[in-house]
């Protein structure tokens, strides 16, 4: 036969199995003890609060161009690579085109010829071919244009135009993007390269219409690029558009300095934040939800959970800016203890205790 603990052994156990919640009462049996709630507070007062708007954006170049060449020919040299920065007036590239040069030769010959043919003309007027300042200028133009000097002048600056055409020249400093063609290929129509200006970005976000309040000029901005949300960027707020779109949204573009890490076309997370000055701030930890409302709880002198309905703001990443929901009959003041730990399963005079700090 098996020997029995004793009944005060049992009972002992039976505590110690419990966590504490349960102790024998004068008829042996055990009863249930209410549940005490640890919780952190936080004495409420008026703050300034960096209240955020949070948006998503794309980066594009202060400047950014398409290169083309105007005429067409093979590649003869290409003098930078994809990533190289492109001082102001430097050559990019040339392409082969001795067709043009000949051009350009055969045109200063004709201009030559059309010189001597003035001077004849001049002369057979009566007057000095090389002192042309006697000549009315009523003369001096109809000589110009029977002997074919203004045609072969027009002529001569149309050869050296086509063939400044052979070469391909960085429009402003930047940095060069997209060269897809290679030495003797045959340059068409398309693009030859792309010329960024990466000294400085523009972001381009949207907000809410009900946001616009909310934005101005010069007003600061941090982007953290999706690609490594490790490092983070600040600007101002450039322009904001005075229009409202279909879908109920305003285009909004800020001004970020070029650094390492940013890229034309990258996309970003966008945060704008502004300073509200005096507000109740507490916790995102503080704000629970109840019969679908947004609560918190104040600790009470005699260790109550006192169920207070709020209204929320503003917010940003950390915190709340929160009034009392009068609508509800709630009040809210600067000295009262907002419990922001340990409140999600309290219900309204709740029995808590204040955690230990360590």
């Amino acid at each position: 036969m098996k020997p029995y603990l004793p009944i005060a052994v049992l009972l002992m156990l039976a505590s110690c199995g419990n966590g504490g919640n349960s102790e024998a009462g004068q008829d042996g049996k055990l009863q249930q003890k209410p549940a005490i709630n640890e919780v952190e507070v936080v004495t409420l007062e008026k703050t300034d609060f960096p209240r955020q708007l949070l948006s998503n954006g794309k980066l594009s170049a202060i400047s950014r161009a398409r290169l083309v060449f105007p005429t067409g020919g093979p590649v003869e040299s290409i003098h930078f690579k994809n990533g190289q920065v492109v001082p102001v007036g430097a050559t990019i590239a040339r392409i082969a085109r001795p067709d043009l040069q000949i051009a350009l030769e055969s045109a200063e010959i004709n201009l030559q010829k059309a010189e001597m043919d003035l001077y004849d003309y001049l002369v057979g007027q009566g007057y000095t071919a090389k002192d042309t300042t006697s000549i009315p200028p009523d003369i001096m133009a109809m000589a110009r244009m029977k002997s074919g000097y203004l045609a072969a002048k027009n002529a001569l600056a149309r050869c050296r135009y086509d063939l400044s055409g052979i070469v391909l020249k960085a429009p402003f400093r930047g940095r060069v993007a997209d060269i897809k063609l290679s030495r003797y290929d045959q340059v068409g129509s398309e693009p030859f390269c792309t010329l960024v200006d990466d000294s400085a970005f523009l972001v381009d976000f949207t907000v809410m219409e009900s946001e616009y309040s909310f934005l101005s000029v010069g007003l600061p901005v941090r982007i953290t690029p999706y690609a490594d949300a490790s490092r983070s960027y600040q600007g101002t707020i450039a322009n904001v558009n005075p229009s409202v779109d279909k879908n109920g949204q305003i285009l909004v573009q800020a001004r970020i300095k070029g650094e390492s890490g940013l890229l034309d076309g990258m996309n970003v997370k966008v945060t704008v934040e502004r300073i509200v000055p005096g507000q109740l701030v507490v916790p995102r930890s503080a704000v629970v939800i109840r019969d679908n409302l947004d609560v918190l709880f104040t600790y009470t002198k005699d260790g109550k959970a006192h169920w207070t309905y709020v209204n929320i703001i503003a917010s940003n990443g950390h915190s709340h800016a929160v009034t009392a929901n009068t609508d509800r009959g709630a009040s809210l003041q600067e000295g009262d203890q907002v419990i922001i730990s340990g409140n999600l399963n309290l219900a309204d005079g709740s029995d808590v205790v204040l955690k230990k700090k360590c």
